[in-house]
């Protein structure tokens, strides 16, 4: 008798644990798809403020950024990460060389989205992982078999292909992917979360962004408080479409493998891809569809290789 409570209250473990698990899960895939979702449809608030020189919401995207996250770091009690992160030379030394990375990233977003180039936009998040990858190769030393480097040399054809036949630099997509590659790059060497990272790469931005709106005001050039009502909002939220989307995404990255992550990414691209297309009429050419058809069989060889290797 007490044999089979043992082995019934081990089975109500066991269940319970695994209903967790499912749980997580769950939830994880649910942050993940929100914030690439937010990510994927974000060129429709960055149009809504294109009346908005880009370096203006720039500074805007930083300032609103930095009391956004001071908010969360406040009610999360996440000081004390912050002040260890600033108390080490390397962490600093390395956050500042991805706050110029990552405000790049920024700016040559928003300066794409502003002059109707969302098309290369996309091209460029989904070269992204790949670059990535070969990265990963370079820097850190990771080996790549012989499906990934297939996935590599083929996305390497279809921006040739682009600039060769199609006649078209892609240099908007090129300067994306490389900007956020050697991000992705550093942020996996520096030993800090993405909150925490964030906070401290934005604090180091702040100074500069908020003495340029201060001299947009003072010029009366500025936009905020000078439009409408309704930019300032917009401005104003540019701190949320900036900051959620991130904390969605470690919440979502913590709960689930890298695999399941690595499938969620293309979401972003594929909406952007839809939106410049479909929604803002951008121009598909023969030779796009190309150069985007090696990059998507490129994506799918070294995901579903991925996949195997993980099962």
């Amino acid at each position: 008798m007490a044999k089979f409570k043992s082995t019934s209250t081990m089975l109500e473990s066991t269940g319970r644990i695994q209903d967790s698990a499912a749980r997580r899960s769950r939830n994880g895939i649910i942050y993940g798809i929100a914030a690439y979702i937010t990510w994927g449809i974000a060129p429709v608030y960055f149009k809504a403020v294109s009346s908005v020189p880009p370096l203006e919401v720039l500074g805007h995207r930083i300032i609103w950024s930095i009391v956004l996250l001071t908010l969360i770091s406040f009610f999360s009690r996440g000081w004390q990460k912050i002040f260890s992160a600033l108390r080490s030379r390397q962490v600093i030394i390395i956050l500042s060389a991805t706050t110029v990375l990552v405000a790049t990233n920024w700016f040559i977003f928003i300066w794409a989205i502003t002059n109707n180039m969302v098309l290369q936009a996309s091209l460029g998040y989904f070269i992204n992982p790949l670059l990535s990858v070969f990265l990963g190769v370079v820097f850190l030393r990771e080996r790549l078999n012989r499906w990934g480097i297939l996935s590599v040399l083929l996305a390497l054809a279809g921006v040739l292909y682009l600039i060769i036949r199609g006649g078209e630099v892609p240099y908007v997509a090129l300067l994306l992917a490389l900007t956020f590659g050697f991000y992705g790059l550093l942020r996996k060497i520096v030993k800090v979360d993405a909150v925490t990272g964030l906070t401290v790469e934005t604090a180091i931005l702040g100074p500069v962004a908020l003495a340029y709106l201060v001299y947009l005001g003072y010029e009366g050039t500025g936009s905020f408080l000078a439009v409408s009502w309704k930019m300032t909002l917009l401005l104003v939220f540019a701190g949320v479409i900036t900051t959620l989307p991130l904390i969605w995404f470690t919440k979502a990255a913590r709960r689930l493998d890298l695999i399941t992550v690595g499938f969620l990414q293309y979401i972003a691209p594929s909406l952007n891809f839809i939106l410049a297309v479909f929604i803002f009429g951008e121009a598909f050419t023969i030779h796009h569809a190309i150069a985007f058809g090696c990059i998507w069989v490129a994506l799918a060889i070294y995901s579903i290789d991925t996949a195997r290797r993980a099962s």
